[in-house]
């Protein structure tokens, strides 16, 4: 079989980087089809042009200067070990990022690396039943509470806007990867204490890092 699919390269070396980054694709598509691991996205990492990625609206997480110049330099001199977690959106051109805020910027705005990579990024992209828009924004925050730090008032804010959708506490903590009591402390701090007056806490919080482990 290996040597059936070698035949079918034959040539592929005079081609374009845009003609062998479309075929290679085109090649992973089909093998990610008929994949057993066809459920999990990382199954297929993709190379899409850097500027139909785009970066979502209601990421938390927050990098410091330090540590986005240790992911520029981590990611120059090891590579891209990572690919950035996207959505496709509604024209299946573009996509949104997920996870990996930070390294979609990366790859766009050091000039070096850009170059390397021929201005493409790699890309998985979510499974397709998480295509509302409070399904991202969930699963944005589970990846970055598994790894990153997110300011409080960002959280907050994000929280309120899930409560305005109709999600109850039960859902937001449950898909959020929260406790009941994390979830009303977000409230108050957003201003919705007086929803709360009637609840006990049992710890108090410094509005200041959730989470403080490594940078995405």
């Amino acid at each position: 079989m290996i040597n059936k699919i070698k035949e079918l390269f034959v040539g592929f070396e005079n081609l374009t980087t845009d003609e062998k980054v479309k075929q290679l694709n085109e090649v992973k598509l089909f093998l990610h089809e008929i994949s057993p691991m066809k459920t999990e996205p990382v199954d297929c990492v993709l190379w899409v042009k850097n500027d139909t990625v785009k970066a979502n609206d209601y990421n938390p997480n927050s990098v410091a200067p330090p540590e986005m110049e240790l992911l520029r330099l981590s990611i120059s001199a090891d590579g891209y070990t990572q690919p950035i977690v996207s959505m496709l959106n509604d024209d299946l051109e573009s996509r949104e990022v997920i996870d990996g805020f930070h390294r979609n910027r990366v790859g766009k705005e050091c000039e070096e690396i850009q170059k390397r990579v021929h201005g493409y990024l790699p890309v998985v992209t979510i499974n397709e039943d998480r295509t509302q828009i409070n399904d991202r924004v969930a699963s944005t925050i589970r990846h970055n509470r598994a790894r990153g730090k997110h300011k409080v008032e960002a959280m907050s804010d994000i929280v309120m806007d899930l409560k305005k959708r109709n999600w109850s506490d039960e859902k937001i903590a449950k898909n959020l990867g929260m406790d009941a009591d994390e979830v009303l402390r977000l409230c108050q701090i957003g201003g919705l204490s007086e929803l709360f007056a009637d609840k006990e806490f049992s710890q108090s919080w410094k509005a200041e890092i959730l989470n403080d482990e490594t940078i995405d």
